[in-house]
């Protein structure tokens, strides 16, 4: 029965290490995310890293992504983009290894949480949500011209009609007019 207690113990901590959640508090409301570190270990360390930080706190939601302000993108995509507080940015930890998404599996599906990138390889605190499934944005998706696509670490389990809210907010291009405050980030228990 001890042997059986202890196993059980140990199982749920790597079962909560893999579900992780953590709980985006904008000026609009809450939305709730689950990581997958057991697909992609790596984005999701990096992003709790910046999480614990409080990286995020005085952070926001600035871009929002249409199919009607993309006019020169041939490949439309409909997500939101968030960073850390802007004072954060000359502290950000190094840029991590592209978890492509031919090799997690986790595919950019509406709800989908993401990191930004330039290059591959160069992804740091951006991050964005999916509205609508993304396959542009995969392994071999057309959005970035390297075909590298974007990795892909979580997807949102609450709070998608807040995302649906800052996804159609006022904005001048992509750029959001007022963007969407991010009260805290904390990790749910």
């Amino acid at each position: 029965m001890k042997y059986i207690l202890i196993v059980s113990f140990f199982f749920s901590i790597i079962l909560n290490s893999y579900s992780q959640k953590v709980k985006i508090s904008t000026q609009l409301g809450d939305v709730i995310i689950q990581l997958d570190s057991e697909k992609a270990p790596a984005t999701s360390a990096n992003f709790l890293k910046y999480v614990k930080g409080n990286y995020y706190k005085g952070g926001s939601f600035f871009r929002t992504v249409r199919s009607n302000n993309q006019p020169d993108s041939p490949v439309k995509i409909d997500v939101i983009q968030a960073g850390t507080h802007p004072w954060m940015q000359d502290f950000l930890f190094d840029p991590i290894l592209l978890e492509r998404t031919n090799f997690t599996g986790i595919k950019h599906k509406n709800g989908t949480i993401s990191m930004a990138r330039g290059e591959p390889d160069t992804a740091q605190e951006s991050f964005f949500i999916c509205i609508g499934d993304q396959p542009e944005l995969d392994f071999g998706g057309k959005r970035n011209p390297d075909g590298q696509g974007f990795a892909a670490f979580g997807k949102v389990v609450s709070g998608m009609e807040i995302v649906l809210k800052i996804h159609e907010s006022n904005a001048e291009g992509q750029a959001l007019m007022l963007p969407i405050m991010i009260l805290e980030m904390v990790e749910l228990p």
